[in-house]
Order: structure tokens, then C-alpha cells, then sequence
């Protein structure tokens, strides 16, 4: 991971870079194929047996709701650390060798600013240690997370007490907040859309009406306490026009999108600046 997050930093030449720890919940590790767990099972030094016993207590009934994101950290604290040190002794190196790191600690999948304290203990005892291993006196870093349950977004302004960013994950909040999944929608979408019961697909703009409130209601609460709280989206919406002019008339920062998407968002962000210029 180190190499990676060290190759990521120094290509940005000193330009932020937001690095999610892991999201996806463990079951998602366990290799699929009976060769693949052999071989899991040799390196792990365990038999068949309790490797299948170990992956049979992974499962979840509904995974994306389960244990995953901050609670994998929580539970596991050595994981967290263990991506924590990797993003900042890769910065660390930079620095070391005269180049610029700017790295942000982004927390997924929070809905407590309890959540983002417990963690920051863990990111705080690393970048002491980190410092002092590479004999820095200054290693910058932002510490955030991910609003993407609606409970995080009503109470932003005490997540905001302890991040210092946020980025709406606008996936899995629109998930959460229509109680639709993503992945099966589209066995009644169509109907819903033929039938103007939905205007348009939640999953691909964003719905200003329901989602965008909760969206506007994290910014405010989260800036009435820390006035220059960055806050951005990342998703897909990211890459939709009538979303990134929805993202530039609540304030936003920035938004992010996969790269295939960056012209029509850098277009639509420039669209809405001319926009709100004229009004």
C-alpha cells in the first residue's frame, strides 16, 4: 500500500490527495476458488477447515449495512494502522527527500463524531511516531471523513468538532436515504421513470429535493462550527452536469468523478460559476 499511496503523492507534485481507508466490508478479501483458499490456507499456516470456518463467519446478510469502513477500524484498530502508517511514512519519505506531500485521511462509512475521535486516537499515536522515526518537525495531514449516512449529515456540526473535511458520498447516501439498493433497482426503476413517479434515475443526479436537503443540512451544520470546513462529493454524480451546478450553489469545494467524466464536470463547474455570476 506504502508504494502505492508514495507513487499517488508524488505525481500530485504537492496537490491534496484524499485517500479513503478501506470500505468494503472483510468477506470482500476471502479469495473465491478452492485452489485460491488452498493456497490462503498454506500461507496462513491454518488447515481447510478453520480457514472455511473463518471465511463461513465473515458472511453477512446485508454486507453493505455490516461490518465495514470506520467499524473495521474500531474493531480492528491494527488495520486502521496499518493504512494510517502507510500514508504517512509515504509522505514522510517525500518530504525526506525535499518533495511535497499532502495527504487527507478520509474515515468511510461514520455516523458519529465518537466514530472520528476513537480513530484520530489511532491517526494521532502514528503521526507521532512517524515523526519521530524520520526526524520531522512538521508532517501535514487533513483528517475527514465520508457523509454518506443520513444521520451523519444531521449531525455534522459535531463530526465537523473533530474533521476537518468532509466528502458526501453521494452513492450510498442516496441508498440510504430512498432505502432503494443500487445494485437491484432496476427491477422497478423503469417503471417508476415511465410512470413520473421518479423524475429521474437518484443513482445518476442527484435528488435535490430528499438527498440534496440532507446534503445542504452537513454543509451548514458542519460550517457553523468550523467555518472552513472543505466539504466535495466523490461518485459518480460527480461527472453530472445538473449535480455539479447543485454542488456549486450549496458551496462546495470541489467535486470528484471517475476520469472519463472529468470534461463534462469541468464544463458544468464552469457553467454554473457563469451562472451564478449573472444572478
Amino acid at each position: 500500500m506504502k508504494s502505492d499511496v508514495k507513487a499517488t503523492l508524488e505525481e500530485m507534485g504537492g496537490y491534496p490527495v484524499t485517500i479513503r481507508l478501506l470500505d468494503p466490508p472483510l468477506h470482500e478479501f476471502v479469495p473465491q476458488g478452492e485452489d485460491k483458499l488452498k493456497s490462503l490456507a498454506e500461507e496462513l499456516g491454518v488447515d481447510m477447515a478453520e480457514l472455511n470456518k473463518r471465511a463461513e463467519g465473515l458472511h453477512e446478510n446485508n454486507p453493505m449495512l455490516g461490518h465495514r469502513g470506520v467499524r473495521l477500524g474500531i474493531t480492528y484498530p491494527e488495520i486502521a494502522e496499518m493504512q494510517v502508517r502507510a500514508i504517512l511514512e509515504a509522505a514522510a519519505e517525500l518530504i525526506k527527500a525535499g518533495k511535497k506531500a499532502d495527504p487527507e485521511i478520509m474515515i468511510p462509512v461514520t455516523c458519529s463524531k465518537s466514530e472520528l475521535d476513537n480513530q484520530k486516537i489511532i491517526v494521532e499515536k502514528i503521526h507521532k511516531e512517524v515523526m519521530a522515526k524520520f526526524g520531522l518537525k512538521k508532517l501535514p495531514f487533513m483528517y475527514g471523513t465520508m457523509i454518506e449516512i443520513p444521520r451523519a449529515a444531521l449531525k455534522a456540526d459535531s463530526m465537523a468538532e473533530t474533521a476537518e473535511f468532509f466528502s458526501f458520498g453521494t452513492n450510498d447516501l442516496t441508498q440510504m436515504t430512498f432505502g432503494f439498493s443500487r445494485d437491484d433497482i432496476g427491477s422497478f426503476l423503469p417503471d417508476y421513470l415511465n410512470k413520473k413517479i421518479l423524475p429521474a434515475d437518484p443513482f445518476q443526479t442527484i435528488d435535490q429535493e430528499g438527498v440534496g436537503e440532507l446534503i445542504k443540512m452537513g454543509i451548514d451544520r458542519g460550517r457553523s462550527v468550523r467555518k472552513n470546513l472543505k466539504v466535495g462529493i466523490c461518485g459518480e454524480h460527480g461527472g453530472d452536469p445538473d449535480s455539479v451546478k447543485f454542488c456549486h450553489r450549496v458551496n462546495m469545494n470541489y467535486v470528484s468523478c471517475s476520469p472519463f467524466r472529468v470534461p463534462i464536470s469541468r464544463l458544468a463547474a464552469a457553467q454554473a460559476a457563469v451562472e451564478s455570476k449573472k444572478k
